[in-house]
Protein backbone atom coordinates (compact mmCIF):
# COMPACT_ATOMS: atom_id res chain seq x y z
CA UNK A 1 0.00 0.00 0.00
CA UNK A 2 0.86 3.48 -0.96
CA UNK A 3 1.99 5.52 1.83
CA UNK A 4 0.08 8.52 2.76
CA UNK A 5 1.62 12.12 3.22
CA UNK A 6 -0.26 15.10 5.21
CA UNK A 7 -0.30 18.35 3.93
CA UNK A 8 1.42 21.15 6.87
CA UNK A 9 -0.61 23.89 8.27
CA UNK A 10 0.13 25.58 11.40
CA UNK A 11 2.90 23.68 12.18
CA UNK A 12 0.68 20.67 12.26
CA UNK A 13 0.83 17.48 9.65
CA UNK A 14 -2.99 16.95 8.60
CA UNK A 15 -5.35 15.12 6.81
CA UNK A 16 -7.80 16.72 4.94
CA UNK A 17 -11.53 16.49 5.96
CA UNK A 18 -12.43 16.22 2.95
CA UNK A 19 -11.19 12.62 3.28
CA UNK A 20 -10.28 12.91 -0.72
CA UNK A 21 -7.07 12.19 -1.70
CA UNK A 22 -4.52 12.12 -5.16
CA UNK A 23 -2.60 9.12 -6.01
CA UNK A 24 1.05 9.85 -7.54
CA UNK A 25 2.28 7.61 -10.43
CA UNK A 26 6.06 7.38 -11.14
CA UNK A 27 7.37 7.82 -14.53
CA UNK A 28 9.20 4.87 -14.60
CA UNK A 29 7.71 2.53 -12.21
CA UNK A 30 4.34 0.71 -12.20
CA UNK A 31 3.57 1.51 -8.74
CA UNK A 32 2.57 5.16 -7.19
CA UNK A 33 5.22 6.70 -5.21
CA UNK A 34 2.80 8.37 -2.66
CA UNK A 35 -0.96 9.57 -2.44
CA UNK A 36 -1.09 13.18 -1.24
CA UNK A 37 -4.16 15.29 0.48
CA UNK A 38 -6.63 17.19 -1.41
CA UNK A 39 -7.83 19.70 0.63
CA UNK A 40 -11.04 22.02 0.21
CA UNK A 41 -11.26 25.37 0.40
CA UNK A 42 -12.09 26.00 3.94
CA UNK A 43 -8.43 24.71 4.64
CA UNK A 44 -6.90 27.00 2.01
CA UNK A 45 -8.80 29.69 4.06
CA UNK A 46 -6.78 28.31 7.29
CA UNK A 47 -4.13 27.85 5.71
CA UNK A 48 -3.62 31.48 4.38
CA UNK A 49 -5.12 33.21 7.40
CA UNK A 50 -2.60 31.06 9.33
CA UNK A 51 -0.18 32.36 7.93
CA UNK A 52 -1.03 36.24 7.82
CA UNK A 53 -1.66 35.99 11.47
CA UNK A 54 2.22 34.27 11.77
CA UNK A 55 3.59 36.74 9.52
CA UNK A 56 3.11 39.55 11.88
CA UNK A 57 5.70 38.01 14.53
CA UNK A 58 7.96 36.64 11.94
CA UNK A 59 8.90 40.01 10.28
CA UNK A 60 9.54 41.40 14.21
CA UNK A 61 12.30 38.96 13.96
CA UNK A 62 15.79 40.36 13.15
CA UNK A 63 17.33 39.18 9.70
CA UNK A 64 19.85 37.16 11.85
CA UNK A 65 17.14 35.69 13.53
CA UNK A 66 15.67 34.45 10.66
CA UNK A 67 18.64 33.49 9.08
CA UNK A 68 19.42 31.15 11.73
CA UNK A 69 16.41 28.86 10.71
CA UNK A 70 17.57 28.73 7.28
CA UNK A 71 21.13 27.39 8.49
CA UNK A 72 19.39 24.98 10.28
CA UNK A 73 17.48 23.98 7.28
CA UNK A 74 20.24 23.02 5.24
CA UNK A 75 21.80 20.84 7.54
CA UNK A 76 18.53 19.00 7.92
CA UNK A 77 18.47 18.84 3.98
CA UNK A 78 22.05 17.92 3.72
CA UNK A 79 21.29 15.44 6.47
CA UNK A 80 18.52 14.14 4.50
CA UNK A 81 19.59 14.44 0.70
CA UNK A 82 19.80 10.85 0.04
CA UNK A 83 16.21 10.32 1.04
CA UNK A 84 14.95 13.04 -0.65
CA UNK A 85 16.90 12.29 -3.80
CA UNK A 86 15.73 8.87 -3.90
CA UNK A 87 12.00 10.35 -3.87
CA UNK A 88 12.75 13.18 -6.29
CA UNK A 89 14.15 10.32 -8.80
CA UNK A 90 10.79 8.26 -8.27
CA UNK A 91 8.69 10.83 -8.17
CA UNK A 92 9.98 13.15 -11.67
CA UNK A 93 12.08 10.55 -12.92
CA UNK A 94 15.40 12.37 -12.52
CA UNK A 95 18.69 10.72 -13.15
CA UNK A 96 19.88 10.00 -9.30
CA UNK A 97 23.74 11.80 -9.89
CA UNK A 98 21.32 14.71 -10.32
CA UNK A 99 18.65 14.20 -7.88
CA UNK A 100 21.70 14.69 -5.60
CA UNK A 101 23.16 17.25 -6.98
CA UNK A 102 19.53 19.29 -6.78
CA UNK A 103 19.91 18.87 -2.83
CA UNK A 104 22.83 19.88 -2.77
CA UNK A 105 22.35 23.03 -5.10
CA UNK A 106 18.97 23.96 -3.24
CA UNK A 107 21.48 24.14 0.30
CA UNK A 108 24.04 26.50 -1.47
CA UNK A 109 21.01 28.56 -2.78
CA UNK A 110 19.50 28.95 0.75
CA UNK A 111 23.25 29.14 2.43
CA UNK A 112 23.81 32.29 -0.57
CA UNK A 113 20.07 33.88 0.00
CA UNK A 114 20.87 34.04 3.67
CA UNK A 115 24.30 35.65 3.17
CA UNK A 116 22.78 38.45 0.56
CA UNK A 117 20.03 39.33 3.09
CA UNK A 118 22.57 39.90 5.90
CA UNK A 119 24.51 42.38 3.85
CA UNK A 120 21.26 43.98 2.03
CA UNK A 121 21.84 47.79 4.00
CA UNK A 122 19.29 50.16 3.67
CA UNK A 123 20.13 53.68 2.65
CA UNK A 124 19.72 57.40 3.85
CA UNK A 125 19.49 60.39 1.71
CA UNK A 126 19.80 64.08 2.98
CA UNK A 127 17.49 66.46 1.74
CA UNK A 128 20.32 68.86 0.95
CA UNK A 129 21.21 67.43 -2.59
CA UNK A 130 17.64 68.71 -4.17
CA UNK A 131 17.09 72.16 -5.48
CA UNK A 132 15.78 73.82 -2.46
CA UNK A 133 16.48 71.05 -0.21
CA UNK A 134 17.40 71.60 3.62
CA UNK A 135 20.11 69.67 5.32
CA UNK A 136 17.56 69.24 8.71
CA UNK A 137 15.70 66.34 6.36
CA UNK A 138 17.36 62.85 5.74
CA UNK A 139 15.28 60.20 4.17
CA UNK A 140 15.82 56.23 5.73
CA UNK A 141 15.36 53.92 2.64
CA UNK A 142 14.70 50.06 4.20
CA UNK A 143 12.70 47.37 2.95
CA UNK A 144 10.17 46.00 4.48
CA UNK A 145 8.10 42.33 3.49
CA UNK A 146 4.96 41.93 1.43
CA UNK A 147 2.93 39.98 3.99
CA UNK A 148 1.85 36.17 2.70
CA UNK A 149 3.74 34.85 -0.18
CA UNK A 150 2.13 32.13 -2.72
CA UNK A 151 5.04 30.03 -3.97
CA UNK A 152 3.87 27.83 -6.98
CA UNK A 153 6.76 25.62 -8.21
CA UNK A 154 6.88 22.86 -10.90
CA UNK A 155 7.45 19.07 -11.63
CA UNK A 156 11.13 19.32 -13.27
CA UNK A 157 13.08 20.43 -9.95
CA UNK A 158 10.78 20.21 -7.36
CA UNK A 159 13.14 20.86 -4.15
CA UNK A 160 15.41 23.47 -5.77
CA UNK A 161 12.76 25.60 -7.58
CA UNK A 162 10.34 25.68 -4.15
CA UNK A 163 13.13 26.14 -2.53
CA UNK A 164 14.18 29.52 -4.54
CA UNK A 165 10.78 30.84 -3.71
CA UNK A 166 10.55 30.13 -0.15
CA UNK A 167 14.24 30.76 1.23
CA UNK A 168 14.23 34.43 -0.16
CA UNK A 169 10.13 35.31 1.06
CA UNK A 170 11.30 33.37 4.58
CA UNK A 171 14.64 35.62 5.31
CA UNK A 172 12.95 38.98 3.85
CA UNK A 173 10.16 38.47 7.07
CA UNK A 174 7.14 36.85 4.49
CA UNK A 175 5.18 33.79 5.40
CA UNK A 176 4.31 31.41 2.82
CA UNK A 177 1.32 29.36 1.22
CA UNK A 178 3.52 26.72 -0.44
CA UNK A 179 1.47 25.06 -3.48
CA UNK A 180 4.18 22.70 -5.04
CA UNK A 181 3.36 20.68 -8.46
CA UNK A 182 1.09 17.69 -7.72
CA UNK A 183 3.95 15.51 -9.60
CA UNK A 184 6.24 16.89 -7.45
CA UNK A 185 4.38 17.25 -4.22
CA UNK A 186 5.97 14.57 -1.96
CA UNK A 187 9.44 16.03 -3.28
CA UNK A 188 7.97 19.92 -1.66
CA UNK A 189 7.09 17.64 1.65
CA UNK A 190 9.97 16.05 2.23
CA UNK A 191 11.88 19.76 1.93
CA UNK A 192 8.79 20.96 3.99
CA UNK A 193 9.53 18.36 6.67
CA UNK A 194 13.59 19.52 6.98
CA UNK A 195 12.10 23.09 7.41
CA UNK A 196 9.43 21.82 10.38
CA UNK A 197 12.42 19.98 12.14
CA UNK A 198 14.26 23.65 12.88
CA UNK A 199 11.29 24.44 15.20
CA UNK A 200 10.22 27.20 12.53
CA UNK A 201 7.24 29.35 13.98
CA UNK A 202 3.66 27.64 13.39
CA UNK A 203 2.23 29.38 10.50
CA UNK A 204 5.41 30.86 8.79
CA UNK A 205 5.20 28.82 6.31
CA UNK A 206 1.78 26.15 5.36
CA UNK A 207 1.89 23.38 2.75
CA UNK A 208 -1.23 22.48 0.45
CA UNK A 209 -2.05 20.26 -1.93
CA UNK A 210 -5.00 19.14 -3.73
CA UNK A 211 -6.77 19.41 -6.92
CA UNK A 212 -6.29 22.58 -9.41
CA UNK A 213 -9.71 22.60 -10.39
CA UNK A 214 -10.64 22.98 -6.57
CA UNK A 215 -8.39 24.93 -5.28
CA UNK A 216 -6.13 26.57 -8.08
CA UNK A 217 -8.09 29.76 -9.29
CA UNK A 218 -9.07 29.96 -5.24
CA UNK A 219 -5.85 30.25 -4.25
CA UNK A 220 -4.47 32.87 -6.65
CA UNK A 221 -7.89 35.18 -6.13
CA UNK A 222 -7.50 34.86 -2.24
CA UNK A 223 -7.64 38.36 -0.86
CA UNK A 224 -4.86 37.56 1.44
CA UNK A 225 -2.28 37.00 -0.81
CA UNK A 226 0.15 39.53 -1.28
CA UNK A 227 2.65 38.33 -4.17
CA UNK A 228 2.63 35.21 -6.45
CA UNK A 229 5.69 33.28 -7.47
CA UNK A 230 4.94 30.96 -10.25
CA UNK A 231 7.03 28.70 -12.01
CA UNK A 232 4.85 26.94 -14.97
CA UNK A 233 3.49 26.94 -18.23
CA UNK A 234 2.90 30.31 -20.16
CA UNK A 235 -0.69 29.18 -20.47
CA UNK A 236 -1.10 28.78 -16.65
CA UNK A 237 1.11 31.53 -16.35
CA UNK A 238 -1.32 34.28 -18.56
CA UNK A 239 -4.55 32.57 -16.57
CA UNK A 240 -2.44 33.40 -13.19
CA UNK A 241 -2.27 36.84 -14.49
CA UNK A 242 -5.89 37.59 -15.24
CA UNK A 243 -7.02 36.36 -12.05
CA UNK A 244 -4.93 38.41 -9.81
CA UNK A 245 -5.42 41.89 -9.24
CA UNK A 246 -3.23 44.55 -7.75
CA UNK A 247 -0.09 42.37 -6.28
CA UNK A 248 3.18 41.55 -7.31
CA UNK A 249 3.49 38.62 -9.74
CA UNK A 250 7.17 37.00 -10.57
CA UNK A 251 6.59 34.31 -13.11
CA UNK A 252 9.22 32.16 -15.12
CA UNK A 253 7.33 30.73 -18.13
CA UNK A 254 8.17 28.55 -21.04
CA UNK A 255 10.71 29.16 -23.67
CA UNK A 256 11.97 28.14 -27.20
CA UNK A 257 15.52 29.14 -26.47
CA UNK A 258 17.55 29.00 -29.89
CA UNK A 259 21.20 28.36 -30.37
CA UNK A 260 22.39 30.42 -33.11
CA UNK A 261 25.67 29.44 -34.87
CA UNK A 262 27.22 30.81 -37.23
CA UNK A 263 29.73 30.70 -39.83
CA UNK A 264 33.01 30.80 -37.83
CA UNK A 265 32.06 28.71 -34.54
CA UNK A 266 34.19 26.03 -33.01
CA UNK A 267 32.05 23.42 -34.47
CA UNK A 268 33.21 20.48 -32.19
CA UNK A 269 32.63 22.69 -29.15
CA UNK A 270 29.21 24.01 -30.10
CA UNK A 271 27.92 20.64 -30.54
CA UNK A 272 28.88 19.61 -27.49
CA UNK A 273 27.17 22.69 -25.47
CA UNK A 274 24.14 22.22 -27.91
CA UNK A 275 23.67 18.31 -26.89
CA UNK A 276 23.90 19.12 -23.16
CA UNK A 277 21.91 22.06 -23.13
CA UNK A 278 18.92 19.93 -25.23
CA UNK A 279 18.93 16.68 -24.14
CA UNK A 280 20.18 16.79 -20.05
CA UNK A 281 16.98 15.57 -17.99
CA UNK A 282 15.65 14.32 -21.59
CA UNK A 283 15.09 17.92 -22.56
CA UNK A 284 12.31 19.02 -19.52
CA UNK A 285 13.68 22.48 -18.33
CA UNK A 286 12.77 25.97 -19.56
CA UNK A 287 16.21 26.66 -20.16
CA UNK A 288 16.80 23.67 -22.39
CA UNK A 289 18.11 24.45 -26.18
CA UNK A 290 14.88 24.10 -28.39
CA UNK A 291 16.28 24.50 -32.06
CA UNK A 292 19.15 24.92 -33.69
CA UNK A 293 19.34 28.36 -36.41
CA UNK A 294 23.08 27.62 -37.46
CA UNK A 295 24.18 29.29 -41.14
CA UNK A 296 24.10 27.03 -44.10
CA UNK A 297 27.63 26.45 -45.11
CA UNK A 298 28.01 24.73 -42.04
CA UNK A 299 25.10 22.98 -41.68
CA UNK A 300 25.96 19.71 -42.56
CA UNK A 301 29.10 19.36 -40.27
CA UNK A 302 27.45 21.02 -37.55
CA UNK A 303 23.90 17.34 -37.50
CA UNK A 304 26.79 15.26 -38.23
CA UNK A 305 28.72 16.20 -34.91
CA UNK A 306 25.53 16.29 -33.41
CA UNK A 307 24.33 13.29 -34.37
CA UNK A 308 27.51 11.42 -33.12
CA UNK A 309 26.92 13.06 -29.94
CA UNK A 310 23.46 12.61 -29.42
CA UNK A 311 23.60 8.36 -30.07
CA UNK A 312 25.91 8.25 -27.66
CA UNK A 313 23.44 9.46 -25.09
CA UNK A 314 22.71 6.85 -22.31
CA UNK A 315 18.60 5.73 -22.45
CA UNK A 316 16.63 4.43 -19.85
CA UNK A 317 15.87 4.15 -16.12
CA UNK A 318 16.89 7.10 -14.09
CA UNK A 319 18.22 4.69 -11.29
CA UNK A 320 20.99 3.89 -13.73
CA UNK A 321 21.78 7.62 -14.19
CA UNK A 322 20.26 8.23 -17.60
CA UNK A 323 21.08 11.32 -19.41
CA UNK A 324 17.23 10.11 -21.86
CA UNK A 325 14.60 8.71 -18.87
CA UNK A 326 11.08 8.62 -19.10
CA UNK A 327 8.86 11.37 -19.66
CA UNK A 328 6.92 12.90 -16.33
CA UNK A 329 3.64 11.56 -18.19
CA UNK A 330 2.25 10.14 -21.04
CA UNK A 331 0.55 13.03 -22.06
CA UNK A 332 3.82 14.95 -22.43
CA UNK A 333 5.47 11.48 -24.27
CA UNK A 334 2.06 11.81 -27.01
CA UNK A 335 2.72 16.19 -27.37
CA UNK A 336 6.31 14.89 -28.32
CA UNK A 337 5.50 12.24 -30.52
CA UNK A 338 3.25 14.55 -31.92
CA UNK A 339 5.81 17.69 -33.03
CA UNK A 340 8.21 14.89 -34.37
CA UNK A 341 5.03 13.21 -36.84
CA UNK A 342 4.18 16.60 -37.84
CA UNK A 343 7.71 17.69 -38.60
CA UNK A 344 8.45 14.84 -40.41
CA UNK A 345 4.74 15.05 -42.24
CA UNK A 346 5.97 18.17 -43.77
CA UNK A 347 9.22 16.64 -45.06
CA UNK A 348 11.81 17.39 -42.48
CA UNK A 349 14.89 15.05 -42.47
CA UNK A 350 14.66 13.07 -39.44
CA UNK A 351 18.43 12.56 -38.39
CA UNK A 352 18.05 9.74 -35.28
CA UNK A 353 15.91 9.12 -33.00
CA UNK A 354 11.67 9.01 -33.27
CA UNK A 355 11.76 5.55 -30.84
CA UNK A 356 9.44 5.62 -28.56
CA UNK A 357 8.74 3.34 -25.56
CA UNK A 358 5.58 4.38 -24.03
CA UNK A 359 6.21 7.88 -22.15
CA UNK A 360 10.37 6.81 -22.86
CA UNK A 361 11.37 9.06 -26.19
CA UNK A 362 14.76 8.28 -27.54
CA UNK A 363 17.00 11.68 -28.36
CA UNK A 364 15.51 12.89 -31.48
CA UNK A 365 17.45 15.30 -34.39
CA UNK A 366 15.35 16.54 -36.92
CA UNK A 367 16.79 18.58 -40.01
CA UNK A 368 15.85 20.87 -42.69
CA UNK A 369 13.28 22.13 -40.28
CA UNK A 370 10.95 24.76 -41.75
CA UNK A 371 8.71 28.00 -40.63
CA UNK A 372 5.83 25.72 -41.16
CA UNK A 373 6.23 22.82 -38.68
CA UNK A 374 5.26 23.37 -34.93
CA UNK A 375 8.29 21.76 -33.66
CA UNK A 376 10.09 25.41 -35.27
CA UNK A 377 7.75 26.99 -32.77
CA UNK A 378 5.94 25.13 -29.99
CA UNK A 379 7.87 24.41 -26.69
CA UNK A 380 8.18 20.55 -26.65
CA UNK A 381 9.93 19.89 -23.05
CA UNK A 382 11.34 16.62 -24.23
CA UNK A 383 14.36 15.16 -26.10
CA UNK A 384 13.62 16.56 -29.67
CA UNK A 385 15.66 19.17 -31.11
CA UNK A 386 15.23 20.73 -34.84
CA UNK A 387 17.61 22.20 -36.97
CA UNK A 388 16.84 25.41 -39.23
CA UNK A 389 19.28 26.38 -41.56
CA UNK A 390 19.48 30.13 -42.28
CA UNK A 391 21.63 32.24 -44.82
CA UNK A 392 22.53 35.34 -42.44
CA UNK A 393 22.51 36.67 -39.25
CA UNK A 394 19.93 38.76 -40.00
CA UNK A 395 17.70 35.96 -40.97
CA UNK A 396 18.71 33.89 -37.89
CA UNK A 397 18.00 36.72 -35.41
CA UNK A 398 14.76 37.22 -37.08
CA UNK A 399 13.65 33.37 -36.82
CA UNK A 400 14.58 33.72 -33.03
CA UNK A 401 12.42 36.62 -32.38
CA UNK A 402 9.36 35.45 -34.24
CA UNK A 403 8.81 33.09 -31.29
CA UNK A 404 6.20 33.87 -28.61
CA UNK A 405 9.00 33.15 -26.43
CA UNK A 406 12.04 35.09 -24.92
CA UNK A 407 13.84 33.24 -22.14
CA UNK A 408 17.73 32.79 -22.96
CA UNK A 409 19.72 32.21 -26.31
CA UNK A 410 23.07 30.85 -27.02
CA UNK A 411 25.39 32.73 -29.66
CA UNK A 412 28.27 30.22 -31.16
CA UNK A 413 30.81 32.33 -32.56
CA UNK A 414 34.59 33.36 -32.56
CA UNK A 415 33.82 36.77 -33.01
CA UNK A 416 33.20 38.33 -29.88
CA UNK A 417 32.10 41.95 -31.09
CA UNK A 418 29.46 40.22 -33.56
CA UNK A 419 28.10 38.09 -30.17
CA UNK A 420 27.76 41.34 -28.50
CA UNK A 421 25.77 42.58 -31.14
CA UNK A 422 23.59 40.27 -31.96
CA UNK A 423 22.78 39.67 -28.05
CA UNK A 424 21.60 42.81 -28.31
CA UNK A 425 19.31 42.39 -31.07
CA UNK A 426 17.94 38.92 -29.66
CA UNK A 427 14.56 39.10 -27.88
CA UNK A 428 15.23 37.11 -24.80
CA UNK A 429 15.78 37.85 -21.37
CA UNK A 430 19.27 36.43 -21.35
CA UNK A 431 22.07 35.69 -23.78
CA UNK A 432 24.72 33.01 -23.78
CA UNK A 433 28.06 33.47 -25.83
CA UNK A 434 29.50 30.41 -26.45
CA UNK A 435 27.83 28.12 -23.36
CA UNK A 436 24.66 26.54 -23.33
CA UNK A 437 21.45 28.16 -22.31
CA UNK A 438 20.72 27.48 -18.34
CA UNK A 439 19.07 28.83 -15.50
CA UNK A 440 22.43 29.42 -13.06
CA UNK A 441 24.59 30.87 -11.67
CA UNK A 442 21.68 31.37 -8.97
CA UNK A 443 22.84 34.53 -8.11
CA UNK A 444 22.79 36.10 -11.59
CA UNK A 445 19.29 38.22 -12.72
CA UNK A 446 17.22 35.48 -14.63
CA UNK A 447 14.73 36.89 -16.78
CA UNK A 448 11.87 36.44 -19.26
CA UNK A 449 10.23 38.26 -21.46
CA UNK A 450 7.21 37.98 -23.84
CA UNK A 451 5.37 34.59 -22.90
CA UNK A 452 8.40 33.51 -21.19
CA UNK A 453 7.80 35.43 -17.49
CA UNK A 454 7.77 38.54 -16.07
CA UNK A 455 9.52 40.29 -13.52
CA UNK A 456 13.19 39.12 -12.33
CA UNK A 457 14.75 35.78 -10.39
CA UNK A 458 18.10 35.10 -8.80
CA UNK A 459 19.06 35.31 -5.55
CA UNK A 460 19.19 38.96 -4.67
CA UNK A 461 16.34 40.49 -7.51
CA UNK A 462 13.94 37.77 -5.55
CA UNK A 463 14.33 39.16 -1.88
CA UNK A 464 13.83 42.25 -3.91
CA UNK A 465 10.88 41.50 -5.60
CA UNK A 466 9.09 39.82 -1.79
CA UNK A 467 9.72 43.35 -0.32
CA UNK A 468 8.99 46.38 -0.85
CA UNK A 469 11.29 50.26 -0.05
CA UNK A 470 9.82 51.79 3.09
CA UNK A 471 10.70 56.07 3.43
CA UNK A 472 10.64 57.32 6.80
CA UNK A 473 11.92 61.25 7.01
CA UNK A 474 13.48 62.45 9.92
CA UNK A 475 12.88 66.39 10.12
CA UNK A 476 15.72 67.74 12.13
CA UNK A 477 14.67 70.80 15.03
Amino acid sequence: MSQVYDYYINGEWRKSASGDTISIPSPYMSNPVGVVQAISKEEIDEAVAGAKKAQKEWATLTVRERGEYLYQWIDNLLAAKEEIAEVIMKEVGKAHNDAIKEVERTADYIRYTIEEAYHMHGESMMGENFVGGSRKKVAIVHRVPLGVVLAIAPFNYPVNLSASKIAPALISGNAVVFKPATQGAISGIKMVEALHKTGLPKGVINLVTGRGSVIGDYLVEHRDINMISFTGGSNNGYRIAQKTKMIPLVMELGGKDPALVREDAELDYAADHIVAGAFSYSGQRCTAIKRVLVHESVADELVAKLQTKIEKLTVGSPEENCVIVPLIDNGSADFVQGLIDDAIEKQATLVTGNKREGNLIYPTLLDNVTPDMRIAWEEPFGPVLPVIRVKSDEEAVALANESEFGLQASIFTKDASKAFILAEQLETGSVQINGRTERGPDHFPFVGVKSSGTGTQGIRKSIESMTREKVTVLNLQ
